[in-house]
């Protein structure tokens, strides 16, 4: 498969044939109590078993599929929170930008900013997080095909930044349902640059709910192996202690008990598919 350019966020090495790497995180900051424990917990699983980590939390949810689901605490508290999560745990930070007008202001706290799916085309919104100079994470739209998310990464690569990462989450399958086209990781690798695996949105049933969406979280550890043994540089996993009271996202939420096991597996997976590119 092909290698994409490598880079550094902090001390993580991501691309290339560097190990696995894992973002994670609750889907959303429920409060700064739950938000640092969930940091620190999270950090000690990947450092008992030497996986580098992107703490991931969202300050505010503008695409929640109801006007009265839980948003988040807003820019100003989300960031004050984020960057004492950064300080105290010393975790590389990741959350969602809906506005340009963020942009500035979470580049300031965060590692890097994530383009959410709907968002994927935003010109825009592109542009300014790649002149951030912050790395940009951008999910590939549930509507658009794996080639066509290269024309959201040239954009961001017009302002100089090459730091990208292309997030395959499904594609649509008629409605509330999403498919995962394993061919998509082999596709978007070629572009260049790192691909990752969200594994949580791609068993989402958007709005399947109604008024919001389901999920199938039974489907994470099968569809997290077939990623990972196809080659994808990195897994996105949304994580919850208790994802039954979770304020957002919670039915396709991994239960946070069962992370290490999970990644146990995986790990032992990207070692054969990295030795495997390795030997072609």
């Amino acid at each position: 498969m092909t290698q994409p350019r490598d880079f550094t966020i902090g001390k993580i090495r991501l691309g290339g044939n560097a190990p696995l790497f894992l973002i994670a995180g609750p889907c959303v900051i429920e409060s700064e109590a739950h938000a640092m424990n969930m940091a620190e917990r999270l950090a000690a699983v990947a450092a008992e078993l030497s996986v580098p980590l992107i703490f991931k939390a969202s300050y505010d949810k503008a695409n929640r599929s109801s006007l009265f689901s839980y948003r988040g605490p807003g820019l100003d508290e989300g960031l004050r929170i984020l960057a004492a999560i950064r300080k105290r745990t010393g975790l590389p930070i990741l959350t969602d930008v809906h506005d340009v007008s963020h942009v500035a202001a979470a580049a300031e706290v965060c590692d890097v900013l994530q383009i959410p799916a709907f968002l994927s085309r935003q010109t825009d919104l592109l542009l300014a997080a790649g002149g951030s100079g912050r790395a940009v994470a951008i999910k590939k739209g549930q509507f658009l095909a794996p080639w066509d998310i290269g024309n959201a990464a040239e954009k961001i690569a017009s302002t100089g930044n090459q730091k990208i990462l292309l997030i395959e989450r499904g594609t649509s399958f008629g409605y509330h349902n999403l498919v995962v086209d394993m061919r998509a990781f082999a596709i978007m690798r070629k572009l260049g640059y790192p691909v990752v695996f969200d594994v949580s949105h791609a068993v989402q049933l958007p709005g399947g709910e109604g008024k919001s969406s389901g999920g199938q979280p039974e489907f994470i550890e099968p569809l997290a192996r077939a990623a990972v043994a196809a080659g994808v540089d990195g897994v996105f996993l949304e994580v919850h202690d208790n994802p039954a009271h979770a304020l957002s996202d919670g039915a396709n939420a991994l239960p946070l008990a069962q992370l290490r096991p999970l990644l146990e597996k995986l790990l032992r997976l990207a070692a054969l598919a990295r030795e495997w590119d390795a030997s072609r």
